[in-house]
């Protein structure tokens, strides 16, 4: 990994011509710290805001309607934010890999100080079989990541990985409806599904593809051990994504009577 920390230094960070050696190592970290601070105040600013009634019946029900509300702020905020690191430094679309800016560095940080905050919440809170399959998402997301955090490399291809929040965005819509039991058959749950749909396979389905066929095509520029974690990480997000594709499909589209659980 040594030789991460030394390329790390080698390439500015911004048009400005503020270089990487300028930034203190920690600077990532302390994001990452505050961030899940941050989000963790968010959360107790929903509790005082109030929980719709028609998500109070369960506790389970109010925990999970506060959950996707603060998943929601995070993916409103990263999904955006990832096109406005591209259009504010465009070289991070032309090398993935060495280009450096600091607003990417503090995008990438703010994620996984939310996958840090998500996964404490969900392993205190409620543990059950799709909240482990969140929490093994988030800590794929949070050791990609993190090399990007610490070493200040591939700051390219994690903005482009956080694309897929855009998607992300109608998809913790969708789960709030359903939270809140409107019903499937309304205008709104219809047109939220669509756009999931729509967006799903333009900004989550063609980010990944793309992600897998960048990985392969510059396997010589990409170190074993982070060619192995990266091919590693897809592989495991592409199933989830498959999967979970399939779910919304059937639920949405498929499944005929009337909605018997959150799904």
């Amino acid at each position: 990994m040594a030789n991460l920390t030394t390329s790390a230094h080698s390439y500015s960070s911004m048009d400005t011509g503020t270089k990487s050696t300028d930034i203190p190592l920690e600077y990532g970290p302390l994001v990452v710290l505050t961030s899940a601070l941050c989000f963790q105040a968010a959360s107790k600013v929903v509790d005082l805001i109030g929980i719709p009634k028609s998500a109070q019946d369960t506790e389970f029900r109010r925990w999970r309607f506060k959950n996707i509300t603060i998943s929601l702020l995070h993916s409103a905020l990263t999904g955006p934010w990832s096109l406005l690191c591209f259009y504010l430094q465009p070289k991070l679309a032309e090398d993935l890999i060495s280009t450096y800016s600091v607003i990417a560095l503090t995008l990438v940080s703010t994620s996984v100080g939310y996958f840090v905050h998500d996964i404490i919440d969900m392993a205190w809170s409620y543990r059950n079989r799709q909240n482990y399959e969140l929490m093994l998402h988030h800590a794929v997301g949070i050791i990609c990541f993190g090399v990007a955090v610490v070493y200040h490399r591939y700051m390219g291809y994690a903005v482009v990985a956080l694309i897929v929040e855009l998607n992300s965005i109608f998809l913790h819509i969708r789960q709030l409806l359903l939270i809140c039991k409107v019903p499937k058959t309304s205008s709104i749950y219809r047109l939220t599904s669509l756009i999931n749909i729509g967006t799903f396979i333009m900004f989550r389905i063609s980010t990944m593809a793309w992600m897998t066929r960048w990985l392969v095509y510059n396997r010589d520029k990409v170190p074993f051990l982070m060619f192995t974690l990266g091919s590693l990480g897809m592989a495991i997000m592409t199933v989830m994504n498959i999967v979970l594709f399939c779910r919304i499909l059937y639920s949405d589209f498929f499944r005929k009577g009337k909605l018997k659980k959150t799904d």
